[in-house]
């Protein structure tokens, strides 16, 4: 870790590791230190089956379903870093207007190509879980589209 350090401090490349190192260290890549979970329940469109899982506050819902093996088929197949629209996911309208931090420009950008959009879309990746959301559930669309294909 000193090494790393060194060399961030002095002039040569970054190497891979370090660059880990960094999406590691920042918060937002990786699941929240609060203890404080959260039930939520992600409903499967096409079939209505209802898949329930504890999630920590802070954590994006990405993460949730990664880290929870949540049976969601194709869903974040770039792994969180907003490059697909698979992890689109569907809240009701009082949910969506109570999350905290609304999309960014990127977001809306990469939702235009998402299949099923409806108003109240956002991307898994870029939703923290937030304490009052336990006990709601959230709409996975039947279908999926990879944006990283078209």
């Amino acid at each position: 870790m000193l090494k790393l350090l060194n060399c961030a401090r002095s002039s040569c490349s970054r190497s891979p590791l370090s660059v880990q190192l960094k999406l590691y260290t920042n918060p937002k890549f990786h699941l929240s230190s609060s203890t404080k979970t959260v039930t939520l329940n992600f409903v499967k469109e096409r079939t209505g089956e209802k898949l329930t899982t504890k999630a920590k506050v802070g954590a994006n819902l990405y993460d949730v379903v990664y880290d929870n093996d949540i049976d969601l088929d194709g869903f974040g197949a770039c792994e969180g870093t907003m490059a697909c629209v698979t992890c689109h996911l569907i809240f009701s309208k009082k949910a969506f207007d109570r999350l905290k931090s609304p999309a960014s420009e990127d977001e809306l950008d990469m939702l235009d190509m998402a299949l099923g959009l409806s108003e109240t879309s956002r991307l898994g990746c870029q939703v923290e879980v937030e304490p009052w959301m336990d006990g709601i559930s959230i709409t996975v669309p039947a279908e999926k589209n990879d944006a990283r294909t078209m």
